[in-house]
């Protein structure tokens, strides 16, 4: 059976390529006699492959070595817990909430201090992103621990095109689905996070780049535990227990791929050419319509939908006939969402803005 045309938003596609060379790699990894995935955390090898999928993700970026690179379990839902324990000392925080996945960060530091809200689209159903001016205002103030924000909404299709500007007060991102889809200023944050299972790598990876003053400005709260006090995990190298080793290794391959098909820069054309085909296609129908405003339209996940739920099915159905997977909405939402992550490609895409043309001009008289 040929694959699909891969538009999940997670665990999403990955490039075929990685997965050939790990296919390759799998029974006998660089002539050691056994796989990476039977080899010990502690042995030279896998060093050599934690520190080489750090290095190839410093280079990317642009990482300053005042910041340390965590490669943890957990996904990023886990370190909703994590950053307050670990970095909301004085007991208060500023979150923006912009979607399902910053609301529900937001509501588990509540649990460890005062998380305030510092701004919110929800009153329109989370359809852009909201007014920064008040998060400025209030960062100024100076008595947050950080402001948090998630940069893009997987589930709702928004995401920022300019960050709040927060002063002195650290900016916390989860970027899990930008990831290495753009370049990132890092010097801009205090700390970002990502699940892997985006644009980075598979599920299973969390992705955290903090700069080293929020590390080491003080103790964790006394009730974090040890897994998620980064301090310990700074110092463990990621490995203060058995890591996900497969997942580093194929994380550090996902990483050296991007670099060799032209980095960041490169990627960011890549997809921006993509997302500006199906937001066109879309905004040239009269059943199918967007839902984001066009202002926060994300880069990596298109939601849209039809009139009627039964119109949204017929939709879903007929793109799996034409091998499009992946595109149905999040259960929160409905409609549908493309994913268009990095390694979907253009064609994948053109596939896609065709059914939609196709659709529309079927359903133009319903």
């Amino acid at each position: 059976m040929p694959r699909v045309h891969n538009f999940s938003a997670g665990p999403a596609a990955l490039p075929e390529c990685v997965l050939k060379e790990a296919q390759r790699e799998l029974l006998n990894y660089h002539g050691c006699g056994m796989s990476i995935l039977e080899m010990s955390h502690r042995s030279a090898q896998f060093s050599e492959v934690i520190q080489d999928a750090e290095d190839t993700l410093r280079r990317l970026i642009g990482i300053p070595q005042n910041y340390h690179v965590l490669f943890l379990q957990g996904g990023a839902t886990l370190e909703f817990a994590g950053i307050p324990m670990n970095l909301m000392r004085t007991g208060r925080a500023g979150y923006v909430v912009s979607g399902n996945f910053a609301r529900l960060a937001w509501q588990e530091a509540t649990k460890y201090g005062t998380a305030e809200v510092l701004a919110s689209s929800e009153d329109t159903n989370f359809d852009r992103i909201p007014d920064l001016a008040p998060v400025a205002e209030r960062a100024a103030a100076g008595d947050l621990d950080y402001v948090y924000i998630c940069q893009n909404n997987t589930i709702f299709g928004t995401m920022y095109h300019e960050l709040p500007d927060c002063g002195s007060t650290p900016l916390v991102a989860d970027v899990s689905s930008c990831f290495l889809s753009l370049p990132l200023d890092i010097k801009r944050y205090g700390l970002v996070y990502a699940g892997a299972q985006k644009n980075a790598g598979p599920a299973g990876i969390t992705v955290i780049i903090v700069r080293d003053d929020l590390v080491g400005a003080g103790p964790a709260l006394a009730c974090c535990p040890s897994y998620l006090n980064y301090r310990t995990q700074v110092d463990k190298n990621s490995m203060m227990n058995t890591p996900n080793t497969f997942g580093i290794y194929l994380c550090g391959k996902v990483f050296h791929w991007i670099e060799d098909t032209g980095g960041l820069h490169a990627m960011e054309q890549r997809n921006r050419e993509k997302a500006d085909l199906l937001y066109g296609a879309l905004d040239a129908c009269t059943v199918l319509r967007p839902t984001a405003d066009p202002a926060s339209r994300s880069l990596a996940n298109v939601t849209f939908r039809s009139p009627s739920s039964e119109l949204d099915a017929a939709f879903v159905a007929g793109a799996r006939e034409r091998g499009i997977e992946g595109i149905k909405g999040h259960r929160l939402v409905g409609g549908m969402r493309a994913s268009i992550y990095n390694a979907v490609s253009l064609e994948d895409v053109k596939v896609l803005a065709s059914y939609i043309e196709d659709f529309d001009r079927s359903h133009r008289s319903l």
